[in-house]
């Protein structure tokens, strides 16, 4: 159990439950875990799983995301890259359109910037809509006026590339 990071785990929980001032058992009760469990939990001696750190968290009222970053779950980096998608798609002053988008921008800044864009994340974008939207982005075919540049050079609007014009 050495290679275990749960009494960091355990001490940062201790400090929330406090700060929530909630005693052992009334968290227990609330996460749906046994009391026991719980301050073996707190101690160090046990390792949760992700959906009983969940069922912590949802009844702190903290991010899953921290404790899983405290149990050595998930790193850093991704914890924020996780909450950051899900601050955009909470918001509800936009609309699932422009949540799209600007996840599709924030990916592409991402990769800009050297850092792998998990191939899962459509799953939050509504799948085939989103990757639909991917390609008319990277296509051009999104523009106003109808023309766009790829590889090959600039596109004319209401013709193809690919057939040359009729005389």
């Amino acid at each position: 159990m050495a290679s275990l990071n749960v009494g960091n785990l355990g001490e940062y929980l201790r400090e929330q439950r406090r700060t929530a001032q909630l005693s052992l058992r009334q968290l227990a009760d609330a996460a749906g875990v046994s009391n026991p469990y719980l301050s073996q939990i707190e101690r160090g001696l046990r390792k949760p799983s992700a959906e009983v750190l969940q069922q912590v968290a949802k009844a702190l009222r903290i991010s899953a995301e921290t404790l899983y970053v405290r149990a050595g779950i998930l790193d850093e980096r991704e914890r924020e890259e996780l909450e950051t998608r899900a601050v955009i798609l909470a918001d509800p002053s936009i609309n699932e359109r422009q949540k799209n988008v600007l996840l599709q921008i924030y990916d592409s800044f991402r990769r800009e910037n050297g850092f792998d864009v998990a191939s899962d994340t459509d799953a939050g974008n509504h799948g085939a809509a989103a990757a639909e939207s991917r390609i008319d982005a990277e296509s051009g075919a999104g523009d106003t006026d109808g023309a766009g540049t790829d590889d090959r050079g600039p596109r004319t609007a209401g013709g193809s590339d690919a057939d040359p014009p009729l005389n």
